[in-house]
């Protein structure tokens, strides 16, 4: 699993770590050398003098001529024996701890005869202790001031790219008229990624506009050929028609009126400017108007269509906008509820559509909201775009659109104004 610890944490982290593994390794090479160095020349040195006692004062007959911190010890000399606290000692160098008390013992055999010389070593140690302490406070200077550097570095390092986050976070990037990031930065991998995001930005750029202007000149032209079709339809209907012929021109009739609230809509859209319209509507003005139009159908379907005000709203709102999206989610009701009853609820800050059809399952209710996607029931010609619509509605005025299955049966899309009055 990727850490998700903050870049600039896990290089001081990084740069941390691999000062303690090179201090460390370091400070345990300095105090391995002082044992190894210590071992040899002592060595040495009590084996050149082990070598004179034995080879010039006793074979002259004199005394060992060595310093008060060194003794010469022998088995077969008298005034020389062994004490019991070096006796048993291998031959060679070795160290004797006795308390509080250190020694280098050096050990010779010679026709079964033993030989030692015996140093005190407490000088030696104090200068290794006090080596030794001055390695640890070493290592631990060097692990902080890693810390303080690899601090500094960190964030010297992690500026450019906290300053490119907060041009692309703070900035309107989309805007045609922003300027490019990458000239700002050098030819590294932080202008690498300042180009990368100038290009993928300009792509997207491309696309929205393409998508603008494709929204805006066909939702413009086909005005006119709406315009002709409602006008046509007013001249027929006062012509003398039969029953079936009159129905057929109301039915063309109220499909150009869907047609021209649906380029209106997509005009908005298209215009990408947060435009709440001075002149707003009420949530229960807009309520009227919708249930005047869906009313009839849905009671010529057999339907008992219901509008109740459980709350009273007080807000203003894009009537093409709101009427958009309570006319799809009537129209839905419409198309999947086959008996029962449709019912508007209107609340402070929302309104609810419920219905008594066969309800979505659990697993579709976030695909349903998606472009080209239908339920399982999918009746109608349809493309599977009103829900769409709906969503991006929402998303474009601050509003929150959300489905659920009732208890009862049936399907409840509940939606919510409070964030874009």
């Amino acid at each position: 699993m990727a850490s998700k610890q903050p870049f600039a944490r896990r290089l001081l982290i990084a740069f941390v770590l691999m000062t303690v593994l090179v201090s460390g390794l370091f400070s345990l090479s300095i105090v391995a050398v002082v044992h190894f160095i210590e071992e040899h020349l002592v060595s040495e040195e009590l084996n050149r003098e082990l070598n004179e006692v034995l080879h010039e004062d006793l074979k002259h007959g004199r005394p060992p001529r060595l310093d008060s911190k060194t003794r010469f010890f022998a088995s077969a000399l008298e005034g020389y024996s062994i004490p019991k606290q070096f006796s048993g000692q291998p031959e060679g160098f070795a160290e004797v701890v006795d308390h509080d008390e250190a020694f280098y013992v050096y050990t010779r055999r010679i026709n079964g005869h033993t030989y030692l010389l015996v140093q005190e070593q407490r000088d030696f140690e104090a200068r290794e202790q006090a080596l030794f302490n001055v390695v640890l406070a070493g290592f631990l200077l060097t692990v902080v001031g890693s810390w303080a550097l690899g601090l500094f570095m960190a964030r010297k390092v992690m500026a450019p790219i906290s300053r490119l986050a907060q041009q692309v976070r703070h900035r309107d990037q989309l805007h045609s008229l922003a300027p490019p990031l990458a000239p700002e930065y050098p030819d590294d991998e932080i202008g690498q990624l300042a180009a990368a995001f100038d290009s993928t930005l300009g792509q997207v750029r491309q696309a929205l506009e393409r998508e603008r202007l494709f929204t805006s000149d066909v939702s413009h032209e086909l005005r006119t050929p709406l315009m002709v079709i409602a006008t046509s339809c007013e001249l027929l209907e006062e012509s003398p028609l039969d029953l079936r012929q009159r129905e057929q021109i109301e039915r063309i009739d109220r499909a150009s009126g869907e047609m021209r609230e649906l380029v209106q809509t997509f005009l908005h859209l298209a215009r990408n400017q947060d435009d709440q319209v001075a002149a707003g509507s009420s949530l229960a003005g807009v309520a009227a108007e919708q249930v005047t139009r869906w009313g009839p159908m849905l009671a010529e379907k057999g339907l008992d269509f219901q509008w109740v005000e459980e709350g009273r709203d007080e807000g203003l709102y894009n009537p093409t906008f709101l009427g958009a999206v309570m006319a799809n989610l009537l129209r839905n009701a419409l198309h999947y509820t086959e008996q029962g009853q449709v019912r508007l609820v209107l609340e402070s800050g929302g309104f609810r559509v419920e219905d008594s059809g066969a309800g979505i399952p659990e697993e579709q209710h976030e695909q349903i909201f998606l472009p080209f996607v239908r339920g399982f029931e999918a009746r109608g010609e349809g493309l599977g775009l009103g829900l769409s619509l709906v969503k991006r509605i929402c998303a474009k005025q601050g509003w929150t659109i959300g489905v659920q299955n009732l208890a009862q049966g049936g399907t409840c899309f509940k939606v919510s104004l409070a964030g874009g009055r």
